[in-house]
């Protein structure tokens, strides 16, 4: 059992970055599978899919994203809140990554969201993550 199942999904995205991998495996869960999708529909990733293995096991395979040049999309990943020390925002602070460049994910009573769509949505939460 994994004590922070959303490091070790965002350890195993930067480990495939630097290795240069098409696309890394990732045990299924729902907030998994939600930050992945967060992911995709920001550009992060190029797609994803949820597989079933012979043993009832799922896993969501992501696809990573590259440019030309064969460098990830992805600069950097950081882990925000975590079981040890929670961290939450309110809605009128809210955090900025990179002066808007990048993104806060955070999980929220509307969903998992960014920085930006809970700011349109008024809402406050938890912050899961900083990506850019």
């Amino acid at each position: 059992m994994l004590t922070d199942p959303i490091a070790d999904l965002l350890t195993r995205i930067r480990n495939a970055n630097k290795a240069r991998f098409e696309a890394v495996d990732i045990p299924y869960s729902r907030l998994k599978t939600g930050v992945v999708n967060l992911l995709k529909r920001e550009g992060y990733v190029s797609d994803f899919k949820v597989l079933s293995a012979e043993n009832n096991k799922k896993t969501v395979r992501v696809f990573l994203r590259y440019d030309k040049q064969k460098e990830p999309i992805i600069t950097g990943l950081k882990r925000i809140s975590k079981p040890s020390l929670r961290v939450y925002a309110r809605k009128d602070k809210l955090p900025s990554v990179r002066s808007g460049l990048g993104l806060a994910i955070l999980s929220t009573s509307k969903g998992i969201v960014t920085d930006r769509e809970a700011r349109d949505l008024n809402v406050g939460g938890e912050v899961l993550c900083y990506v850019w």
